[in-house]
């Protein structure tokens, strides 16, 4: 090849071989060709099987409680070798934990226009509700609004869960004093709140699916005007390229939200 070029490709010295410079230029621009198709044939030996490899996934709790476990089961049968870690964080440590390179993949609630660096690969959006017993005097109320649920006994979201920061400002209208409720931090608290009775649970009815499709909880929208949808969404690192074992996920996982029916979709 030397010879070909008419360039020498090592300085040779007495006990070693390193690149000139005419050979680190053909290195480096070797790499660039080889570098697709390594990353190709290792993604196909993943397809076959043949590869392990991991997939850390940050999720909010409402997606980790209902079909998440799903996707990642189905994803499991299909790649037995690939090893995946999961996150249940709230919404905004989602997003952080992607910016940093923390995790590959990500499931969480976001605003309107997703955050600088998050990319989102699917959205759905839902609506804002009450979750309650079938019996619940609310459950009779006809275009139910944020006012007739604050004469009965109410539980929502903490600060730190996404939802609250969208009904917070139609709770503060709709009261001159906020009455005694229950705040919790958890979706899964909301929807035991729900199946005591007691409570009504302000919340999207994503976590609470199985209830709902067994008929042991309904779920009402709210009808309060200018009350925008809850988006959650799959979202990845705008600053990276996913290989092998996070892209199958990914890919997966978008084709498993843009199919599955969810109560309260719009």
């Amino acid at each position: 090849m030397e010879d070909a070029l008419g360039l020498s490709l090592f300085e040779r010295e007495v006990r070693r071989l390193k690149l000139s410079p005419a050979g680190e230029i053909l290195f480096r621009h070797t790499r660039r060709i080889t570098t697709p198709l390594e990353s190709a044939m290792a993604e196909l030996d993943m397809l076959r099987g043949l590869r392990t490899g991991q997939v850390r996934i940050a999720t909010i709790e409402s997606v980790g409680l209902s079909f998440l476990p799903d996707l990642i089961a189905e994803f499991g049968s299909r790649h037995p070798r690939i090893h995946m870690d999961v996150a249940v964080l709230p919404a905004a440590d989602v997003l952080s934990r992607l910016v940093a390179g923390e995790v590959d993949v990500g499931f969480s609630f976001i605003a309107a226009a997703p955050p600088p660096r998050i990319e989102v690969a699917l959205r759905r959006d839902v609506r804002i509700g009450v979750l309650m017993v079938p019996d619940h005097p609310l459950a009779a109320v006809p275009n139910l609004t944020i006012a007739d649920c604050l004469s009965h006994p109410l539980a929502v979201a903490k600060p730190e869960i996404s939802i609250r920061s969208v009904i917070e400002p139609f709770m503060a209208r709709a009261m001159m004093v906020q009455p005694p409720m229950v705040e919790a931090d958890s979706i899964r608290m909301l929807v035991e709140l729900a199946r005591s009775g007691r409570y009504a649970s302000v919340m999207t009815p994503i976590g609470a699916q199985g209830e709902i499709a067994s008929g042991s909880l309904t779920f009402r929208r709210l009808e309060d005007p200018g009350l925008p949808a809850n988006r959650f969404a799959l979202v990845v690192s705008s600053g990276g390229e996913l290989r092998y074992a996070p892209a199958a996920f990914y890919e997966h996982a978008k084709h498993f939200m843009s199919t599955i029916e969810l109560p309260g979709a719009l």
